[in-house]
C-alpha cells in the first residue's frame, strides 16, 4: 500500500518549506517540493476547481511505452493527490494487468460497457494507490471494433460513458489500443488532449505523420477541443547516435509540443509489469520512477486543458 503525507521540513529565511512524501512499508522518500507552503495548498485548492481533464495516450505503433506512460503516469499524478481513474481500452489488457488485476478473472469490463449496456461507474476498481483507480480489460474487446459499427453514433460511446463518473475526478487517463480503429477514435473523441510516447527510433517517426493527421480529422469531425498534450520520448539510450538525433528532429519540428521530461531505457520499469505494480510501488528508487515523477509535475504544471 502506497500512503502519502504533508511534512514541514524547516525555515528558511522566513519561509516554511513543504515536501509531499510517499512511503510504503519499506522506504520513505520525497517527491516535490514546496519553498512556500502556501503555494502548495493554493495549488491543491486550484486543482479542485478544475474540471476533470481527460487524457488518452496513443500510438498506432505497438511497444514504444504507451501503457508504461499510461500505468506510472497515473500513479504519480494520484500521489500528488489528484484522483484519478485509468481506463484500459487496449484488448490486451496489459494496463489492467500492469494494475494488478487478473485479465480473465474480471466479470465485467470495459467492454461491458461499451457494448451492453452495463454503467461504467460499476467497472471501476480501486488500486493499491490511494486516489487512483481502474478499469479493466481483455480479449473480449478484440470483437468490439466489429460490434461497434452496427451502433448508432459509435464513435461517442467512451465518451456518453465517462461523462457519468467524470465529476469524481480530476485526471481521466485513456490507455488506448495500438491503432487507429474505432476504440482509439472513441478514447480520441472523448479526451481533452492526447500524449504521444514516441521511441527514440527510426521507425517510431515515421507513424508519427499519420497519426498527428488522425487527430487533426478528429479535432475538425468529432473533438474540437482536442489538443496535443505533449510529445513524449520514451526508452531514450544516451549511449546511442540515433536516440539522440531522433530528439533533436522532433524538438526542432513541435518544439513547444514535446515534454521536457525524457523516459530512459530502464531495467526496472521494464521489471515492474511482471510484478503487477507501477514503477512506484515496484523501486520507487529507480531512473524511471524518478522520470514519471517528473512527467507528472510538468502536466500538473501545466494545466492548460480545463475541459472548455
Amino acid at each position: 500500500m502506497l500512503y502519502i503525507v504533508h511534512y514541514a521540513h524547516n525555515w528558511n529565511n522566513g519561509i516554511l518549506e513543504c515536501w509531499v512524501i510517499i512511503f510504503t512499508h519499506y522506504s520513505i522518500t520525497p517527491i516535490f517540493h514546496y519553498s512556500n507552503l502556501l503555494s502548495f495548498y493554493w495549488e491543491v485548492a486550484l486543482g479542485s476547481l478544475i474540471v476533470v481533464r481527460v487524457i488518452c495516450i496513443a500510438n498506432q505503433k505497438g511497444g514504444v511505452g504507451k501503457t508504461t506512460t499510461a500505468v506510472n503516469l497515473s500513479a504519480s499524478i494520484a500521489v500528488a493527490e489528484r484522483k484519478v481513474l485509468l481506463i484500459d481500452i487496449d484488448p490486451q489488457g496489459n494496463s489492467t494487468s500492469g494494475m494488478g488485476f487478473s485479465k480473465e478473472g474480471a466479470k465485467e469490463t470495459i467492454y461491458h460497457a461499451l457494448l451492453r449496456g452495463s454503467g461504467l461507474k460499476d467497472m471501476i476498481q480501486k488500486t493499491a494507490i490511494s486516489y487512483l483507480d481502474v478499469t479493466t480489460s481483455n480479449t473480449d474487446l478484440i470483437g468490439a471494433e466489429v460490434e461497434l459499427i452496427q451502433e448508432k453514433d459509435r464513435e461517442r460511446k467512451l465518451d456518453r460513458l465517462i461523462k457519468e463518473v467524470e465529476a469524481e475526478y480530476d485526471f481521466i487517463f485513456i490507455d488506448c489500443p495500438p491503432s487507429l480503429g474505432l476504440l482509439t477514435i472513441n478514447s480520441l473523441t472523448a479526451a481533452h488532449s492526447v500524449i504521444i510516447p514516441l521511441q527514440c527510433e527510426y521507425y517510431a517517426m515515421e507513424g508519427l505523420g499519420q497519426l498527428l493527421k488522425t487527430i487533426r480529422l478528429i479535432k475538425q469531425a468529432l473533438n474540437p477541443k482536442l489538443e496535443i498534450e505533449g510529445i513524449l520520448f520514451t526508452m531514450f539510450d544516451s549511449r546511442n547516435n540515433l536516440s539522440h538525433q531522433v530528439v533533436h528532429e522532433v524538438k526542432t519540428h513541435f518544439k513547444d509540443k514535446v515534454f521536457k521530461t525524457i523516459i530512459p531505457r530502464n531495467i526496472r520499469l521494464s521489471e515492474a509489469p511482471s510484478h503487477g505494480k507501477p514503477i512506484l510501488l515496484y523501486d520507487i528508487h529507480s531512473k524511471g520512477a524518478e522520470s514519471y515523477l517528473n512527467l507528472a509535475r510538468e502536466i500538473l504544471a501545466n494545466g492548460k486543458i480545463n475541459g472548455n
